[in-house]
């Protein structure tokens, strides 16, 4: 079967389908992704919430072949790097630490995790993919590819169109054809108090 139709969320209540199609395979085609789709998804990007608009994103995007792409792949723990090898573009997330104030921003990282989201829907759309890490070693990624200490890097990810999910190492395979599962919303919603049921949900 298709592991595009077995990802395909079982939801309670219906949901836009962007959010259907959205998912993060480990099986990539090597093929380019074209400028003007990169445009598009970084711009998506830039306009998502900000606190006070400090938008405190920011992204370095490697090539296949690339020095930046060769200094994430490095940083990846073994397990990603046995499937990351073939998406075409590889990229860290990375907020600044400081408001423009001098201050910490504390909201720093639910903003980039806002941005990144927005990001993904819009890949969605371009038919294409995302695939969000933390396996990796952040602050190696930023002595190699020179990142200062005014900044975080907090996520690296892929960039690609799906590819033939049977040419994945054995353990990998068998994770792309299974279903996707989330806990029930009943165990997240509540209203009233804490951990009870919100009263809208059936």
């Amino acid at each position: 079967m298709n592991p595009i139709e077995i990802k395909k969320p079982q939801t309670t209540y219906h949901l836009n389908d962007l959010l259907y199609k959205r998912w993060s395979p480990r099986a990539f085609s090597d093929a380019p992704v074209e400028p003007e789709k990169l445009q598009r998804i970084f711009e998506a990007a830039r306009w998502a919430p900000s606190a006070s608009n400090i938008q405190p994103w920011y992204f370095l995007v490697g090539f296949k072949g690339d020095a930046v792409y060769s200094g994430i792949f490095e940083t990846l723990v073994e397990f990603n790097q046995l499937w990351v090898k073939t998406a075409p573009v590889l990229c860290l997330a990375i907020c600044r630490v400081n408001n423009p104030k001098g201050t910490e921003n504390k909201t720093r990282a639910y903003d980039l995790g806002q941005s990144v989201a927005h990001l993904s829907i819009q890949a969605t759309e371009e038919g294409l993919y995302v695939h969000q890490m933390a396996g990796f070693d952040a602050d190696k990624a930023a002595e190699l590819l020179n990142i200062s200490s005014d900044f975080e890097v907090r996520v690296a990810f892929t960039i690609g169109y799906i590819g033939d999910a049977e040419v994945l190492h054995p353990n990998l395979r068998k994770m792309e054809f299974e279903a996707r599962t989330r806990r029930q919303l009943d165990e997240t919603v509540f209203t009233g108090q804490f951990g009870e049921k919100a009263s809208f949900l059936l």
